[in-house]
């Protein structure tokens, strides 16, 4: 690849990250860079169509450069970006060490630790990644206690699994949907196998619920027995809609006193949006602020 060819990737490679907002932009020229010498180095060994593993081209790097952790860090966080989000490749062309480091199905620890790196790759929730590593422990466990250790895992096994937590675990519509999200990712995105048909997996039924509304005097009679902060906190998370997690990330900058306005970012789904500043706390929360 010549040097225009290359710059032309990067360029786009840079426009890409910035469009995606998948880093910092004050990262884009360094993740630009750490491409440009893998592109450089797998040009050298003729390896750039090959998805040349990642550890490889770092190696290099500490044998030839001595160069702190966060910056070896840093390179494998962009050329895995550049391979799987720009590029199109799979988890495992970019994360795998060599042929014979492939996980394999019996290596539950060395499956976890990958799938945990794809997760955090694909820049999910860390409550999301929990929930999926759970669930890939538990289908592991299920799979070994039928079977054993050694064999393989197929299609078959997470409709077994997932038949298993309908029938004999009972467990809710929810619940199940999230562990077959999770045995999905773990077989297309970690294995890369196919899971196949799973229309005749037996599926927890979803019953209808009614949602649960406080009325207004039930909510003025539960502010009366609070006091302090954790009433500010509940008159927040009521009057603005911010679920939990987004009050506890919530910083000075995210409260706009003149406009009324809090601005939430990275909620579900990672989307920032804006909600209402409740009138009825905007005094107590700026001196809450002011006092700490």
């Amino acid at each position: 690849m010549g040097f225009l060819a290359n710059s032309s990737i990067l360029s786009e490679f840079q426009g890409f990250l910035r469009s995606r907002k998948l880093v910092p932009e004050k990262n884009i020229p360094y993740f630009a860079c750490w491409v440009s010498k893998y592109i450089t180095y797998c040009n050298k060994t003729n390896q750039l169509d090959k998805s040349k593993p990642v550890h490889e081209f770092v190696d290099s790097l500490q044998k030839t450069h001595k160069i702190p952790d966060w910056q070896i860090h840093q390179a494998k966080q962009a050329i895995q970006v550049y391979l799987v989000n720009f590029k199109g490749k799979t988890i495992s062309d970019a994360l795998t060490l060599s042929d014979k480091d492939i996980p394999k199905l019996s290596d539950v620890s060395r499956i976890i630790e990958e799938m945990k790196r794809s997760i955090r790759l694909k820049h999910y929730s860390l409550s999301t990644e929990r929930n999926y590593l759970e669930w890939a422990k538990r289908f592991f466990g299920y799979v070994h206690e039928i079977r054993g250790a050694e064999t393989g895992f197929t299609a078959d096994d997470i409709k077994q699994f997932l038949s298993h937590l309908a029938i004999k675990r009972r467990v809710s519509a929810s619940t199940q949907n999230q562990a077959f999200n999770a045995l999905l990712f773990l077989f297309r995105d970690v294995l890369r196998q196919d899971v196949g048909n799973l229309g005749d997996t037996v599926r927890a039924k979803r019953g209808t619920r009614l949602p649960v509304v406080l009325s207004i005097d039930e909510v003025k009679a539960l502010f009366a027995n609070m006091s302090g902060t954790n009433l500010l906190i509940a008159q927040v998370l009521y009057g603005s809609g911010l679920r939990l997690m987004e009050l506890a990330r919530m910083r000075v900058k995210d409260v706009d006193f003149d406009m009324n306005v809090i601005t939430v970012r990275s909620g579900k789904g990672d989307k920032d949006r804006t909600t209402v500043l409740p009138e009825s706390v905007r005094g107590r929360l700026r001196n809450h602020l002011e006092r700490v």
